[in-house]
């Protein structure tokens, strides 16, 4: 299956985060929170949910429940529409996060488009896990090429699936295990206007902000609680 359409944005942070030829996903890395942000995103983008405030607190409704058509985003808004109450943007993020076979789902429609290929490795030859080797770089190097014009340019107008790979990719540890780290580090302030939507249209910019406190929220809290309790004991 050609792969010449645009991937969604959980998509091609799986990219990302998959080493290029083992298929394993590359350490120091919250992948699983920048794919439920990615879904998040693509179903704020859409359109198919809406964020609703109340006593500063953002939370997710329905607006739309025709499916994407994409079976990762269509599960997670299956999860929104059948909510028996609303929820807050962050705990959403939590929940695709623990959706079943995340990974493996994701990275089965690369495999379909022909970008991936399924296969296993033994882990110290006790138990078998599935692993994804790249079989077209192309994809890839479009995204990263997409990320560099954004963040080693000085480009002003920025698409906003591209500010939100930017986000995302910067929450959770993407961008240094695609970029070299003192890069970025000089690229700091230009990154910090990226994130803040700063270079992106206004009809986008609140979309992108609800999904980046949702994200920084599901990833901070886990560090936050497990920090308190291994401090209490």
């Amino acid at each position: 299956m050609s792969w010449n359409k645009q991937l969604f944005l959980h998509e091609e942070v799986m990219l990302l985060a998959l080493k290029d030829e083992e298929g394993t996903i590359a350490s120091g890395t919250s992948y699983q929170y920048a794919l439920a942000g990615a879904v998040l995103a693509e179903l704020l983008l859409s359109e198919k949910i809406a964020v609703e405030e109340d006593k500063k607190k953002k939370y997710g409704v329905i607006k739309d429940s025709t499916p994407v058509g994409d079976p990762v985003i269509d599960e997670c808004l299956e999860k929104v529409i059948k909510a028996k109450k609303r929820q807050q943007l962050q705990t959403w993020v939590s929940r695709f996060s623990g959706v079943k076979e995340l990974k493996n789902k994701v990275a089965r429609g690369l495999v379909q488009r022909g970008i991936l290929r399924a296969d296993e490795d033994k882990v110290m030859l006790l138990f078998t896990r599935k692993v994804y080797p790249e079989v077209d770089p192309r994809p890839e190097k479009k995204i990263t090429e997409r990320l560099r014009e954004a963040i080693f340019s000085e480009k002003e107008d920025i698409d906003p699936r591209t500010v939100v790979l930017v986000s995302l990719a910067d929450a959770t540890g993407l961008l240094k295990v695609t970029f070299d780290k003192k890069e970025l580090k000089a690229r700091k302030e230009r990154i910090e206007q990226v994130v803040n939507g700063d270079l992106s249209g206004k009809a986008t910019k609140e979309a992108i902000a609800a999904m980046q406190a949702a994200v920084f929220v599901a990833c901070i809290m886990p560090a936050i609680i497990v920090t308190t309790t291994t401090a209490a004991h």
